[in-house]
């Protein structure tokens, strides 16, 4: 007996961000299955994810979701207002937090600033404040005790690290008690041992009648997906049942990038003093709660270091505090380019040789910031361009967007242009002035496979091409260049 019908795609052709996504897209969700979707482009993932979700536009064909039908009948009956949306929880890769008062975005410094961690909500009064009073199997407790969250509980939100913010979002989806659970890229940022953990978190999910389709790497199928699927160059679905699913190693990945034209940018790169950073016994508390317990490191000139350390184990703190934004940096042993933290330099003293790319900058710019602003603040380390720029600055700016490949993005408000652009645009961010040490934090989190590889091959490039220093924290060890070869491990 052929299992029930959860949803149907049948000959769509897709729209998603006024672009097109798909023709002709044809996909069969039935009971029972769990799915992972892969693909080379990230943007045609998340588009696919949109349009199960039903937030993109369909000029043909159609989406049915049988999966939805019962609970339409009995609340149309009831006079109450529904969606099929009602039983679907989505968790991308985007957040924004929001202050109590709900009227604007935190700043990037608020989350170091103890003093400030009373304007955001506790992790259990933002799950309370954001769940659905709908009735089902997952509680509160239930849900803090399976994603690890019970410990962190009284944690003000905005002192999550990166995996630990992954974790809260997994858990405000399953307290709004789906019947659906979509997921876009959900292992980004979660640590090795976090990530070996995910299957077990979704057969637990799963055996409460949940069905789940993730979007994921070919390469990192979690146990408890019944299903592949492949979203081909021709814009379509090609399936797999899991045993039968085998990956393609030996696929091409040619680097799309001008070697001559990278070279000439980066000419202008500076010299560095012997030693960049130096901490002596560092240590940073909030409360009771210590992050950072008597670190000593040493990095200097040319020296080009991967940054590990589990979720949580202050890796996070750790940049805070070397690229300006910590202020309890004044209070410790702490040297950057050979000056002690604290002697007199002003901020913009300490950012102006430090280039810096995390994925969470993205939602601290402010809503009218295009792509080619977002480059240009590169030069006043504001989250923001807020002053008037030379024709010089305004053309080198332009020759990054044409070697990373953004000019069509250029006057595009950089929060609603697909991720691995954003992620181009930060790196061009950082570069544009020539800073003498960079620091890549997760910096190509969100991108598909073959984007990460020519991240990884580009960073390649540029630690091949200039003296920069370099500090490069990543879960993934194949996203790390082959010149990253020295290691500093947080506890």
């Amino acid at each position: 007996m052929t299992p029930k019908t959860l949803l149907q795609i049948e000959n769509a052709r897709v729209n998603y961000l006024g672009k097109a996504s798909f023709e002709d897209l044809n996909f069969t969700w039935r009971e029972g299955e769990h799915w992972a979707i892969t693909g080379d482009s990230g943007r045609e993932l998340t588009a696919f994810l949109e349009t199960l979700r039903g937030t993109t536009h369909l000029p043909e064909g159609k989406i049915e979701r049988p999966f939805a039908d019962q609970y339409i009948i009995q609340k149309t009956e009831e006079g109450i207002v529904h969606s099929f949306r009602d039983l679907i929880a989505y968790v991308s890769q985007l957040y924004r937090f929001r202050n109590k008062s709900n009227l604007q975005n935190f700043y990037f410094q608020q989350r170091f600033n103890s003093s400030e961690a009373d304007e955001a909500a506790t992790v259990k009064e933002y799950l309370i404040q954001n769940s659905t009073p709908t009735p089902g199997p997952w509680s509160l407790e239930v849900v803090a005790d399976l994603l690890r969250l019970s410990p962190l509980l009284d944690s003000s939100i905005l002192k999550l690290s990166n995996g630990e913010t992954r974790r809260l979002a997994l858990a405000l989806g399953l307290l709004l008690q789906p019947k659906i659970y979509l997921m876009d890229q959900p292992m980004t940022g979660l640590d090795q041992e976090s990530r070996a953990a995910f299957g077990d978190f979704l057969q637990a999910i799963i055996s409460k009648g949940i069905h789940v389709l993730i979007t994921s790497s070919s390469s990192e199928i979690p146990d408890g997906i019944t299903h592949v699927g492949k979203l081909k160059s021709n814009r379509k679905v090609e399936v797999w049942e899991r045993e039968n699913y085998h990956l393609n190693k030996s696929q091409s990945l040619d680097l799309p990038r001008n070697l001559e034209q990278l070279k000439a940018l980066l000419e202008e790169f500076p010299t560095v003093e012997n030693e960049v950073i130096r901490l002596e016994n560092v240590s940073i508390r909030y409360g009771a709660k210590t992050i950072l317990n008597q670190v000593n490191w040493q990095v200097n000139a040319g020296e080009r270091w991967q940054l590990k350390g589990k979720n949580g184990s202050g890796k996070s703190t750790l940049i805070s505090l070397l690229i300006g934004e910590n202020p309890q940096a004044y209070s410790q042993n702490f040297w950057l380019f050979g000056r002690k933290r604290g002697s007199g330099e002003s901020i913009w003293d300490v950012k102006r040789p430090i280039g810096f790319v995390a994925p969470e900058l993205v939602r601290f710019f402010p809503s009218n910031q295009t792509v080619r602003k977002v480059i240009l603040s590169g030069f006043f380390d504001t989250m923001g361009l807020f002053k008037k720029t030379t024709s010089e600055q305004e053309s080198k700016m332009n020759r990054w967007l044409q070697l990373f490949n953004l000019e069509t993005f250029a006057n595009l408000p950089i929060q609603r242009i697909p991720l691995e652009q954003q992620r181009w645009t930060l790196l061009a961010r950082a570069l544009i002035k020539f800073p003498k040490l960079l620091i890549l934090d997760e910096a190509s989190q969100g991108m598909d496979e073959r984007q990460r590889v020519i991240f990884r091959e580009t960073v390649q490039k540029i630690l091949e091409l200039t003296p920069i220093t370099l500090i490069y924290v990543s879960h993934y060890q194949e996203d790390i260049p082959d010149k990253v070869d020295k290691i500093f491990t947080l506890e």
